[in-house]
């Protein structure tokens, strides 16, 4: 059986909801996928028929029902026994837009991949944004340096 690319064109500022007053290490967890994500974002929060929101994720209508199905009986299970959510990277993701941060006033951009980057924030002015895919990991080397290059 052939899997399917899925886009996904927003990505989540937070990868975890838990309920307040119980540390994360104490909570089950319950993983939702960046394309369950996507399913609710369209389908819930922009109300999107399921018919174009599964064009806009490249799949097919039925695929689409199937994923949000999944995506809110996951959401119900943490919400009803108090678990954490955690989103996360699923299989099949092919990003179609690279996430910017401003740095003064925190902003996240979502900017496709045929527009250049931004040289100053549209929210504040400030010329202080860098790329931020926390999904694709922010470098994991130990370098010591600042953003201007400075020890």
């Amino acid at each position: 059986m052939k899997k399917t690319q899925k886009y996904i064109t927003f990505f989540p500022v937070f990868s975890v909801f838990k309920p307040v007053g119980i540390p994360l290490k104490d909570l089950e967890a319950v993983t939702l996928t960046l394309d369950e994500f996507e399913a609710i974002r369209l389908a819930d929060f922009l109300g999107y028929y399921q018919e174009k929101a599964a064009e806009m994720m490249g799949v097919s209508r039925q695929t689409f029902g199937r994923i949000l199905d999944s995506a809110h009986k996951k959401i119900a299970e943490a919400i009803v026994f108090g678990k954490c959510l955690k989103i996360e990277e699923g299989e099949n993701i092919m990003p179609t837009v690279r996430i910017f941060l401003c740095e003064d006033c925190k902003k996240t951009l979502n900017i496709p991949f045929d527009i250049p980057k931004p040289m100053i924030c549209p929210e504040c002015g400030s010329p202080y944004i860098h790329r931020f895919d926390r999904w694709r990991g922010r470098g994991k080397g130990k370098c010591r340096r600042n953003r201007w290059g400075q020890k």
